[in-house]
């Protein structure tokens, strides 16, 4: 699913809001709706400086307060009105969400391994991951097929579910989406529109190595 119109040069940035409590303490959070801390608006007004150079068209982000208030700090700078689209929220993962990593591997634990062998697996009795893909991918791809030439799209949203939207735009089967390595809060990709298709540019950009916090990791 990675059809473009070819040679008109656009970018797609996805950007991964910032920190929120549950993000320190490990916890699922998946689609439970969690406001950011202090910290991660500051991360989000720091990394919204660095996006905001480059002049996106079009910014569009999950409904999940996380998110929103992320978008918010960019939307700020440029003065672009946010499209939200729950379409864009994380992974939702039923009985996981909540929980923390230590106690999914002790409750879920042959879940949890199934799922980072690449096997589709329903995590909590929630969504798979391709249909994750289903739901953002399409929305991500309207909103970069009406974008000016050369334009870019900032598509603000969840670790999870930027990860399998990158991988359902780049054609790679599900079993590797596990191979695209985890954003840290507020850090982007960028996909790059090529003669074939979107290509990767960057990943997890936008700071030193941090530690991949929260649902992706």
């Amino acid at each position: 699913m990675n059809g473009t119109k070819g040679g008109r040069g656009r970018r797609i940035v996805l950007w991964r809001h910032g920190q929120t409590a549950w993000n320190l303490e490990r916890r699922f959070q998946g689609s439970t709706d969690i406001a950011l801390t202090d910290e991660g608006l500051a991360q989000a007004r720091r990394a919204a400086r660095l996006l905001a150079a480059l002049k996106p068209d079009t910014i569009v982000a999950s409904d999940l307060r996380r998110a929103s208030a992320t978008a918010g700090e960019l939307s700020a700078l440029t003065r672009l009105e946010v499209t939200h689209d729950a379409a864009l929220r994380e992974t939702y993962a039923g009985s996981w969400q909540g929980l923390t990593h230590e106690e999914i591997l002790a409750r879920h634990g042959e879940q949890y391994t199934a799922w980072k062998r690449g096997e589709p697996v329903r995590r909590g009795g929630g969504e798979l991951e391709t249909e994750v893909a289903d739901r953002a991918a399409p929305v991500v791809l309207n909103h970069a097929d009406k974008l000016p030439d050369n334009g870019t799209l900032v598509v603000v949203s969840h670790g999870g579910t930027i990860r399998t939207t990158i991988g359902r735009l780049l054609g790679l089967d599900a079993h590797h989406w596990e191979g695209l390595g985890g954003l840290s809060n507020c850090c982007w990709s960028v996909l790059g529109e090529g003669a074939r298709g979107w290509r990767l540019l960057e990943h997890n950009a936008g700071t030193l190595p941090e530690p991949v916090l929260g649902d992706d990791d």
